[in-house]
């Protein structure tokens, strides 16, 4: 079963805690669901809440301006502030907070966060963002795929597993004074994948600044809708990394990039299945008489 949301108080948990009437029993479930799933708030619209909680969209805005907030985006706002201020030590700190000292138990918790993610990724609202990125993806003639940090492995897998399926790829993953190098290769055609969380930090700036120079589209990967960041781009895709406020887990974000992997192979099938036997040419010629199904090759 889930436990609180451990942090340092803020007036977001004030409000969740103490709501500032008696709610009813549809209330109190709406306040429970906000307290305990802020990730799915974040990515959800009142009529999907509704669905989920059991009860109207009406009662959800209802109760959540009851609690003092004046509706659903303000609530959304307060959820981001929260997070604003939290270093990755404070995220590790109420993560170890939540989870008792054993492997089991912290397994237990991973994989509840990743069902959460899941749970997003199955929503309508998702589902219509992914089909929009795909589209978009799909008419390009190179797919340029930008994360820095913890991101930059997923940008050169995600530039890989498109590599394999046909596409041609390119992956922005530098930082400060390198990036410009980088940039340097953007061209018309391009359309970018852009892997971002929150905060307008310089590097990601730079890049919606040079698309925007040379009007290409972009594909945000982000963790909410209503920031500065995602005002930013063509098309967002909210994928929520982990628990606010906990440290980001990078699994939804994963599970969103392999269907848009997917997706776009199925789109062009022939060019991916003939990319996929040259690949399988390639490595029977690096492996020279080995066998290429062995597992230094299947990856």
């Amino acid at each position: 079963m889930r436990r609180p949301h451990t942090s340092k108080p803020t007036r977001l948990d004030d409000r969740l805690h103490t709501p500032a009437r008696r709610l009813g029993g549809a209330g109190d479930r709406v306040v429970s669901f906000v307290r305990e799933n802020r990730e799915i708030v974040l990515a959800s619209s009142a009529a999907e809440l509704g669905a989920r909680i059991g009860t109207s969209d009406a009662t959800v805005v209802r109760t959540i301006q009851a609690m003092g907030f004046t509706g659903l985006a303000d609530l959304k706002d307060a959820i981001l502030d929260s997070l604003a201020a939290s270093t990755p030590a404070d995220n590790m700190r109420r993560s170890l907070a939540d989870l008792a000292h054993s492997t089991g138990q912290a397994l237990d918790d991973v994989l509840e966060i990743h069902a959460e993610g899941l749970e997003v990724i199955k929503s309508p609202t998702c589902r219509t963002q992914i089909a929009a990125s795909v589209h978009a993806l799909d008419a390009a003639e190179r797919v340029v795929i930008f994360g820095i940090g913890p991101s930059a492995s997923l940008a050169a897998y995600t530039a890989t597993m498109l590599a394999r399926g046909g596409r041609t790829t390119l992956a922005l993953n530098a930082t400060g004074s390198m990036l410009a190098d980088q940039l340097l290769g953007l061209r018309k055609g391009d359309v970018l994948l852009i892997l971002a969380y929150t905060t307008l930090y310089a590097e990601v700036k730079a890049v919606f600044a040079q698309a925007k120079s040379l009007a290409l589209p972009t594909v945000l990967l982000t963790e909410a809708p209503d920031t500065p960041l995602a005002k930013y781009a063509n098309l967002i895709v909210v994928v929520p990394r982990g628990r606010p406020g906990g440290v980001a887990l990078h699994g939804a974000t994963l599970m969103a990039l392999e269907a848009i992997i997917f997706s776009l192979a199925a789109a062009r099938p022939e060019a991916a299945l003939t990319s996929l036997d040259r690949l399988a040419a390639l490595r029977r010629t690096i492996a020279g008489g080995r066998n290429p199904g062995t597992p230094e090759t299947r990856r």
